[in-house]
């Protein structure tokens, strides 16, 4: 029984050293892992921008006067030419009791003033037939060789022109004592209509393009002032993409650089090409409350139309724009990389252990990177390497990409 009980104490004794022995022996790291490759990389700039009208018309009234009431509604479909809005001439004002008074008393004084007109005029005529038949006697006895002289038979002609001018004076200023009776009791009409069948003058806004209503302003019918807006109308067909992005990623925008609009509601990505950056930029701030220096990309649309048929003016996009493009890029996923002094490096498994190594990098591609030197294809490097992993650690792979 001794040499039993000692015998079990000491296989007890192994056991416990041997489970000792595994628990404090280095077990290797389960890390993620990605496998060095050839692949496309394209370099992109990403920025939410919104679809506008590239030509967008703001009808105004042209003459101030009353408007008819307008029926049109947004997204009405309109032709070039087509009457949209009819504008006629501003409508009488109601005369208070003072102004009608005053309005009469013009009327009574037009009146008098016609009146006192016609007796100048008939003066005038009345002189100016004295002084014609004068002359004609003066001018008979001068032809006889009387007592008359030539002299006198042309003061007698002057004066028959100068009445002969008067009397014309006189009967223009009855023509105008006449038109200002007129205008006096035109202010007392009930209406600014032209009588009889002569039709009220109106004018009418009519649609500059083909297209749809985007905005009405003024629906009701009343009195509008010159220059009033009415209408909003535009080409929904014609269409251009306008993204607001950060100044340092505008520099490396250039017209006819690609950009691919994502998450704008359909299920393919639409086709797009940069027309102009412009040369201005503005202050925007983010949604973190920091200023940033902005510049407006505009970029037109190269997927055909039916591709994006149901977009309209104000729709939210994703825009990407491809500035460096390659078929052929060796790469590895950024989550890889960890800074070395003033270079990069990464964790390469190397018969199950991890090695550090320092590479080139090239061109960065959002989630990989390009490697230029110091990786071969088909090597694996260790992706969101932590402070536990140091050089020559046993690893083992957890996953891989």
């Amino acid at each position: 029984m001794t040499v039993r009980r000692r015998f079990g104490l000491i296989v007890l004794v192994l056991l416990i050293m041997a489970a000792l022995g595994y628990g404090f022996w280095p077990q290797p790291l389960w890390v993620e892992a990605a496998t060095v490759a050839h692949r496309p990389l394209r370099v992109t700039v990403e920025a939410e921008g919104k679809t506008r009208l590239i030509d967008r018309y703001v009808l105004s009234a042209p003459v101030a006067g009353y408007l008819h009431r307008i029926d049109w509604k947004i997204g009405d479909g309109i032709r070039q030419g087509q009457p949209l809005a009819t504008i006629d001439p501003l409508p009488p004002e109601v005369l208070d009791p003072r102004r009608r008074a005053q309005a009469e008393a013009r009327v009574a004084a037009s009146e008098a003033s016609l009146q006192a007109a016609r007796e100048t005029a008939t003066a005038a005529r009345a002189e100016a037939d004295y002084a014609k038949l004068e002359f004609e006697r003066i001018a008979a006895l001068c032809k006889q060789r009387c007592v008359v002289t030539e002299a006198e038979r042309d003061r007698a002609q002057s004066r028959a022109r100068q009445t002969e001018a008067q009397l014309r004076s006189a009967q223009s200023a009855v023509e105008v004592a006449r038109h200002e009776m007129a205008a006096a009791k035109t202010a007392l009409r009930p209406s600014a209509a032209q009588p009889g069948d002569i039709a009220r003058e109106t004018v009418v806004v009519r649609a500059p393009v083909d297209g749809q209503v985007l905005a009405c302003q003024r629906q009701s019918e009343g009195v509008v002032e010159a220059g009033t807006p009415l209408l909003e109308v535009g080409d929904p067909r014609a269409l251009e993409i306008a993204v607001d992005v950060l100044s340092a990623d505008a520099v490396r925008i250039r017209p006819g650089t690609p950009v691919v609009l994502e998450r704008w509601g359909g299920e393919q990505p639409l086709d797009g090409v940069t027309r102009t950056v412009e040369p201005v930029g503005f202050t925007k701030l983010s949604a973190l409350g920091v200023e940033e220096q902005r510049v407006w990309v505009v970029a037109d649309l190269r997927s055909p139309v039916e591709a994006w048929s149901r977009l309209g003016d104000g729709y939210r996009v994703e825009a990407s724009f491809i500035v460096w493009r390659g078929e052929r890029v060796l790469q590895i996923p950024a989550s890889a990389l960890f800074r070395q002094g003033e270079g990069w490096a990464v964790f390469v498994i190397e018969n199950g252990q991890a090695r550090r190594r320092v590479v080139e990098i090239g061109q960065r591609g959002g989630l990989t990177v390009e490697i230029r030197s110091g990786l071969s294809e088909g090597e694996r490097v260790i992706t969101h390497p932590d402070d536990a992993l140091q050089e020559g650690v046993a690893v083992r792979i957890r996953a891989e990409q």
